[in-house]
């Protein structure tokens, strides 16, 4: 595998740093990566890994406000007046099309987990027709009410402590009660994997769990409330392949009960290639689970009977 890493300007110029893992041969296909939220892109280096073992290029940026897009650690989270939402969307289009030059008319699969899942079903709405296929994992549900009080509490936020204000408290609302399935708990993040290695690697990353500011997450839950929509799901190429992955203990999947809702909406509006699995007793990060192996070659086989 040959690994790179290189950057873009962004249509309001920032600069989007973006991961390249490369297959030793002639790549059959390139599988572009959308991350989550308070995370980064290089923590995808392993599932790359497998990736181009078995023929797929690998594409993944740090979406703005996270990783080296952020600039470093104390800067991560940080969103004033840029509107993420549609910003975080745009920089992925810029990513693909920078694939397209680089690989023409090879295939492109996009890959989104968690929040990079949100998003995913956005871009599939506006641009799912340059793709073959999108990969959603650890989705979420309409947050229905909830989300509206959220989004509600986030601007009365953004008024007392300022748009740039890094919120503990709407963190505490957002991730407070992932743990609570999973008491005692060990770690505040217990409820990322099964696999305690991988959650102390996520305790200890800088550019991980960090408290993000009141205006991303007014952006955040403008934007899930857009994609739950009925007209947002009718945009949705129907000739698309779409695989939607979850565990039965994803708190962020409301333990599968969300995303067996997502699938149900997608099946509504008649997507002809259309896949659910959930893996019993697994938990948010699938890719960082203790049944990981299983994940990914699930992944590759689907990938291969779509190539």
């Amino acid at each position: 595998m040959q690994s790179k890493t290189n950057s873009f300007s962004s249509s309001d110029n920032l600069s989007i740093h973006y991961h390249q893992w490369l297959p030793d041969a002639a790549p059959k296909a390139i599988v572009q990566i959308s991350h989550g939220l308070a995370e980064h892109a290089a923590r995808y280096e392993r599932f790359a890994e497998e990736l181009t073992k078995v023929g797929y290029a690998v594409y993944a940026n740090d979406h703005r406000g996270h990783g080296q897009s952020a600039g470093s650690p104390d800067k991560v989270g940080y969103f004033e007046s840029t509107p993420f939402w549609n910003a975080a969307l745009g920089d992925m289009n810029q990513l693909t099309e920078i694939i397209r030059k680089e690989h023409t008319d090879l295939p492109i699969f996009l890959f989104g987990h968690s929040m990079g899942s949100l998003l995913t079903r956005a871009y599939i709405t506006k641009w799912g027709k340059q793709l073959n296929g999108a990969i959603i994992c650890a989705t979420g549900g309409d947050p229905g009410m909830l989300g509206k009080i959220g989004g509600v509490v986030a601007k009365l936020t953004s008024m007392i402590s300022g748009k740039a204000e890094r919120s503990d408290f709407l963190n505490k609302l957002s991730f407070g009660k992932y743990n609570d399935a999973f008491q005692p708990s060990r770690t505040d993040f217990d409820w990322l994997s099964r696999d305690e290695t991988e959650v102390d690697k996520y305790v200890a990353d800088p550019y991980c769990g960090v408290p993000f500011t009141a205006n991303f997450w007014i952006e955040l839950l403008k934007g899930v409330s857009q994609i739950n929509s009925a007209s947002t799901y009718q945009q949705t190429p129907k000739d698309l392949p779409i695989i939607l992955l979850a565990g039965d203990k994803d708190p962020v999947g409301d333990m599968a009960k969300g995303v067996q809702q997502v699938h149900e909406a997608y099946k509504k509006v008649q997507i002809d290639d259309l896949i659910c699995t959930i893996y019993p007793d697994a938990r948010h990060e699938l890719l960082n689970e203790t049944n990981r192996a299983a994940v990914i070659q699930d992944i590759i086989n689907w990938l291969d009977q779509r190539v």
